[in-house]
C-alpha cells in the first residue's frame, strides 16, 4: 500500500517524506540537508511539537524524527499522541535526544517511539533507523511494547531499540 502512496498520478515515485521536529535550527538544517541529500528522502521540517503536529497531518509524512525537549508539546508528548491515534499510530517514529540515560531510552520507547538515538548522530545511522522503522510491522510494535512494560518475556528487541 504504502508504494501505491509513493507514487504520483504521472507514474512516476515520489520521495518518500520525513518531518523532523527539533528547536535548534543549526541541527534541522543538517540532519534535513542529510537526509534529502544522501537519503533522498523530501524532508519537512517544525520547531515544536505543536508545530509538529499539524505539519504532520497536513502532510502526512512517511516516518518522523522527533527530539524529546523542546516548548510546550515535547516529543515523548508528540509521540503518545501519535500512537493514540488509530489513524496515526503505525507511523514510523525516531526520537533523537540529548537525553541519553537508559531512563530517558526507555521512556521513548514505552511512549512509542521505534527507535530511540542519542545526539549527537551520524547520518548514515539515522537512515538505517528510518529505514529499519519503515519496516516495523504493527505485529512487531505491539510485540515490542508488551516486551517493554514487561508482559512478555519472549519477545527479542532486535527489530526496535537503542540503534
Amino acid at each position: 500500500m504504502q508504494d501505491q502512496e509513493n507514487e504520483r498520478a504521472d507514474g512516476e515515485r515520489r520521495a518518500q517524506r520525513v518531518l523532523v521536529i527539533d528547536d535548534d535550527p543549526a541541527l534541522i538544517t543538517l540532519i534535513s540537508e542529510g537526509l534529502r541529500l544522501v537519503g533522498g528522502y523530501d524532508v519537512m521540517i517544525a520547531t515544536d511539537g505543536a508545530t509538529g503536529l499539524e505539519r504532520f497531518y497536513e502532510s502526512l509524512p512517511d516516518c518522523v524524527v522527533v527530539d524529546v525537549r523542546m516548548p510546550g508539546l515535547n516529543g515523548y508528548q508528540f509521540v503518545r499522541a501519535l500512537r493514540g491515534d488509530p489513524a496515526t499510530m503505525e507511523t514510523p517514529i525516531i526520537v533523537l535526544s540529548a537525553l541519553a540515560q537508559d531512563r530517558d531510552e526507555l521512556a521513548g520507547m514505552l511512549a512509542g517511539a521505534d527507535t530511540y538515538l542519542f545526539k549527537p548522530v551520524k547520518i548514515a545511522d539515522l537512515l538505517a533507523a528510518i529505514e529499519k522503522a519503515m519496516m516495523l510491522t504493527a505485529d512487531k510494535r505491539l510485540e515490542r511494547k508488551q516486551w517493554l512494560s514487561g508482559n512478555v518475556s519472549d519477545y527479542t528487541p532486535a527489530e526496535g531499540g537503542r540503534s
